[in-house]
């Protein structure tokens, strides 16, 4: 059977929790220790996140291309999905999350789409980052980049035609994380200011 034939035939016997976003998803589940598990599905694509006791453990991602599993599933989450939860028994999810879990959980907390400044602190100012994935000089299109800020993933898009992405966030130090289409991943140091937005990232 496939895991997620055995994720639906769990959920059809479970307690409807509510439709989230994934930062509210985040939040519910962990201000309530949930044990659950959370779908999400769009044009042939789906989504599933398991929680134990409030906290992201399993990640599984499908589309026409194959099934990712664990920290790379979680990498192709945008953050506009919504997400129904279901409470779930903790055996069950723990049967889930043994094939799919996620080891680096900064992945998950992309709750954060602009690094906000604090109240009171004179703004380090905020700007677009445009960043340009190539190989051999050949721009790279359809991978995706994530940006990551003090272990949180504040940005993540797929690279257009002429393989850029561009965000909107504080100026400062990211990491970049390209994935390419054979799913490795690649990690950038790029530090982003006025006078160094525009940043080429060579695979």
């Amino acid at each position: 059977m496939k895991i997620q034939d055995l994720i639906e035939n769990i959920l059809k016997g479970s307690q409807y929790l509510g439709t989230f976003t994934l930062p509210d998803l985040v939040q519910f589940a962990a201000t309530r220790t949930v044990n659950g598990l959370a779908v999400a599905k769009e044009t042939e694509k789906e989504y599933y996140l398991a929680f134990a006791a409030g906290e992201p453990e399993g990640a599984i991602y499908i589309d026409e291309k194959g099934t990712l599993y664990g920290d790379k599933a979680v990498m192709m989450i945008t953050g506009h999905e919504k997400f129904v939860l279901c409470d779930v028994s903790s055996d069950l999810v723990e049967a889930v999350v043994m094939g799919c879990r996620i080891f680096d959980k900064s992945h998950i907390r992309k709750s954060i789409t602009y690094v906000i400044p604090e109240i009171g602190r004179k703004s380090a100012g905020m700007g677009i980052l445009t960043l340009t994935v190539r190989r051999e000089t050949a721009p790279r299109n359809g991978v995706r980049v994530s940006i990551r800020k003090d272990g949180k993933i504040v940005g993540s898009d797929i690279a257009t035609e002429d393989g850029t992405v561009s965000f909107k966030v504080m100026y400062g130090e990211y990491d970049c994380i390209v994935q390419d289409r054979n799913q490795m991943l690649t990690t950038f140091h790029v530090p982003f200011d006025e006078n160094n937005s525009k940043v080429i990232l060579d695979l």
